[in-house]
């Protein structure tokens, strides 16, 4: 004689009362309810709760890791560049036309003029001032 046993919960019985049927409550089931695991749930909470109290978790605490006593290596700024060039509102680098320094006499005024204004940097060379500038705000789209 050959027997089945079924591990499944037995269905709740249901109770006809009138004209709908109610289920029983989960105490009066004939067996306790169990974890995924196959433990029952008292004995998974009774293992999990720990004695010491846990601190809640903020918001401010962040999954990194860093190496402790270990910094980032900050990048140097080049101080020569520094007083050469400058960035405007929109984000282009800006320098002083060569030229204006001595020898103005034999240079006429509309040159020293022309020679006084602010021309923007080369495309071409921004990788060079933003390498000596690392920390500079530059819009590398701007015209």
């Amino acid at each position: 004689m050959a027997l089945s046993l079924s591990l499944a919960r037995p269905a709740p019985l249901a109770v006809s009362a009138g004209a709908g049927a109610r289920r029983l409550p989960a105490a009066s089931l004939a067996f306790p309810p169990k974890s995924f695991f196959g433990a029952p749930l008292a004995a998974v909470a009774a293992s999990v709760a720990s004695p010491l109290p846990r601190k809640p978790a903020t918001s401010s605490t962040s999954l990194a890791v860093v190496a402790a006593g270990k910094k980032g290596y900050k990048m140097k700024t080049h101080k020569a560049s520094v007083k050469r060039f400058r960035v405007t509102g929109r984000g282009k680098i800006v320098r002083r036309c060569a030229g204006k320094q001595h020898l103005l006499g034999k240079k006429n005024t509309k040159r020293k003029k022309r020679l006084s204004k602010m021309v923007q940097v080369n495309k071409s060379d921004y990788d060079n001032v933003t390498g000596a500038l690392p920390y500079l705000k530059v819009n590398r789209k701007a015209d």
